[in-house]
């Protein structure tokens, strides 16, 4: 399909959700698309929302979400790099909610609650997970976030990085890696590769991908990957599925296909007016809810599994470098070395000689600062050109290694020489436009 044809699309809706939800929906494809922006509960208050004007209203299935009349310039916003939110589509956010109401008999007395964030790139929803885990448990989880392409994985690493939560991990393994973690994780995220019919109105490629052999190829691939990564979850966890396709064979058979043949059963999904509810969940759908199209929906595993036992050994050291991971969650990433996560915990910096070099991710961590550098506010100007790799000066600043901050929300850090800094700001995640 080259471009999006009303009729064409009229047909995929009136399949999904009638004749008559489809005639409301189909004018919104062809609509501007919104903007919502989730905040970070531990780097933000709930007064965080005046920073995007007096327009910003509330996503009903996420107390930490917004809906912005426009869109701004995110990448001029220098509390966008230190993490303070996240830019995600508000029908996304939907998934986050579908797991909190599912993941409330999920704490295990003696252990952290072990939750997988399987196809998790961009980063979206695994942030969502991290705010609701905390608030839920403490220090008390482990996150691990999974993306088996490598190039999205680094974007993964980025983002979760900004996000600055310690109980995270980054992997980049195919879904049958996670059999070896038979029993391990209380809980999996599935935001499977679909046929992306909800991202239509966003996404040009997904139109030109979109094709009837194409939904079949991507229902086989769903079945693939449950399949893959079932031995991982526990007797009594569960598995929130997802995808932004409207397409029944991805949507429902699938769910109904995974709870006859993997063992599980079908758990109710929160309930909002604006939502479509199906056979095994619900659709969101452009015209009746602001954001992009999304299915959701929630098993619990009765199949029996192994109970998980951890392997003997320790995780391997690495010279030099400091990191931290909380007493919690290290025997669990102990667990992990066989995936060989691209990030566990939190990179503190390197000892090179009497001095600590910071790593860049040390200053985004949540709670208190770890390196024992001290902190310099600057200008939101000074912030972006800090932010694009620019040399700065700090002539009143202390000599050294210093945490740069705008609005009392650390970026990153300079060494500052007196006469000049050198800025330690990572090149991929430098502002490429001009500042």
């Amino acid at each position: 399909m080259e471009r999006l044809e009303p009729e064409t699309l009229r047909e995929i809706l009136t399949r999904a959700v009638g004749a008559d939800r489809a005639d409301r929906a189909v004018p919104a494809f062809f609509t501007p698309a919104s903007v919502s922006v989730r905040r970070h509960p531990s780097k933000t208050d709930a007064a965080f929302a005046g920073h995007f004007g007096p327009g910003a209203a509330p996503v009903p299935w996420n107390p930490l979400g917004l809906l912005l009349e426009k869109r701004p310039s995110f990448t001029l916003d220098p509390l966008l790099h230190a993490g303070c939110y996240y830019v995600q589509d508000s029908s996304a956010m939907y998934v986050g909610e579908v797991f909190r109401r599912a993941a409330g008999g999920l704490d295990v007395p003696g252990r952290p609650v072990r939750v997988l964030d399987l196809c998790a790139a961009p980063g979206g929803k695994g942030t969502d997970l991290a705010a609701s885990l905390r608030t839920a448990f403490g220090d008390g989880f482990l996150l691990v976030a999974n993306e088996v392409m490598r190039d999205r994985a680094g974007i993964l690493a980025d983002n979760l990085a900004l996000w600055g939560d310690p109980c995270t991990a980054v992997t980049s393994a195919d879904p049958k890696a996670f059999a070896a973690l038979e029993g391990f994780f209380d809980a999996i995220v599935a935001d499977v590769p679909c046929s992306g019919e909800g991202m239509f109105r966003k996404d040009p490629v997904a139109v030109r991908a979109w094709s009837e052999d194409h939904v079949r190829h991507c229902a086989a691939r769903q079945r693939r990957i449950l399949s893959d990564v079932w031995p991982a979850l526990r007797t009594g966890g569960i598995l929130v599925y997802s995808t932004c396709t409207f397409e029944e064979a991805e949507n429902d058979a699938l769910v109904e296909w995974a709870a006859g043949q993997l063992g599980a059963e079908v758990l109710p999904v929160p309930a909002f007016p604006q939502l479509v509810p199906t056979r095994t969940g619900a659709l969101l759908v452009p015209g009746f809810v602001p954001g992009e199209g999304q299915f959701a929906a929630v098993l619990r595993k009765t199949a029996p599994a192994a109970a998980w036992r951890a392997p003997r050994g320790k995780a391997p050291a690495r010279a030099e470098e400091l990191r931290y991971v909380p007493e919690s969650i290290a025997a669990d990433l102990a667990s992990l070395q066989f995936l060989r996560p691209l990030r566990a915990g939190t990179p503190l910096g390197v000892r090179k000689g009497t001095d600590l070099v910071p790593d860049p991710d040390a200053a985004l961590l949540i709670g208190e600062d770890r390196t024992g550098c001290p902190a310099v506010e600057v200008d939101a100007a000074t912030a972006l050109h800090f932010l694009h790799g620019d040399a700065l000066r700090l002539p009143d600043a202390p000599k050294g290694f210093v945490r740069i901050c705008h609005e009392g929300h650390p970026l990153g850090f300079v060494k500052n020489l007196g006469n000049r800094c050198n800025n330690l700001h990572p090149a991929r995640r430098r502002i490429r436009m001009d500042v």
